[in-house]
């Protein structure tokens, strides 16, 4: 089992008072799995994907990723967890505007410590991989929003991670390019990916495997999809 959360609350300060955002969530994610998380605005989702993805900590409950227990764990282990295991597609793509598509995917690499060689042959083979060949020298003021999302992908993707998180990855797109950046995902995950993905569109979410849903910080399981 790659993600393992058991009874995870997640409190904030609120003034005087505490707010309980995530309320004894449960989810389990196998390796291979395509999960998409939906919920309206303020249910929580984004705050459980920042746990999934080791961003925060939860306030009590149980979260065991790639086996590992992250209880406790400081902001440095975080971090190495993160580079080693995750990849993270956002709604805003979060690319450096003065670096070109190479060095926008590269970067992770950089962080991971990757010789320099490698790590431009390695971005340019994800580039490749999401049909990008003609547009690896351009930077993302050259480039077309769903050009810009795959870049993104090819960033999360480059130090194959086990686990790609994708927080509205279609949610600044129109609905052609949405469309592509769905199909990549799909073939991704039938290569083996494991996917968790944030959406409010039901359409996005038919392509999962299974949905759960959130409301209230309260996730429940939805099944498996037809896709």
């Amino acid at each position: 089992m790659l993600v393992d959360m058991r009874n995870i609350c997640k409190d904030y300060p609120q003034g005087k008072e505490t707010v309980r955002v995530l309320k004894d969530v449960c989810l389990q994610v196998n390796e291979g799995d395509y999960l998409a998380i939906m919920g309206p605005s303020g249910s929580g989702k984004t705050t459980l994907m920042n746990l999934i993805g080791c961003l925060d900590v939860q306030t009590s409950g149980e979260y065991l990723l790639d086996g590992e227990n992250l209880l406790g764990a400081n902001s440095n282990r975080l971090a190495e967890v993160r580079n080693r295991l995750l990849g993270f597609v956002f709604q805003s793509f979060y690319l450096l505007p003065k670096l070109d598509a190479i060095d926008n995917v590269a970067l992770p690499l950089m962080y991971a410590g990757v010789p320099k060689k490698e790590r431009r042959e390695r971005a340019i083979e994800a580039l490749k991989t999401m049909g990008l060949e003609e547009r690896m020298n351009f930077r993302p003021n050259q480039l077309s929003g769903g050009q810009c999302q795959r870049v993104a992908i090819a960033r999360a993707i480059v130090g194959k991670p086990k686990l790609l998180l994708a927080d509205e990855p279609t949610g600044a797109l129109d609905t052609a390019s949405g469309n592509q950046i769905m199909d990549i995902f799909d073939r991704l995950n039938a290569e083996g990916t494991t996917i968790v993905m944030i959406t409010h569109e039901q359409a996005i979410a038919d392509r999962a495997k299974r949905i759960s849903y959130i409301r209230d910080g309260i996730l429940t399981d939805g099944g498996e999809t037809h896709a």
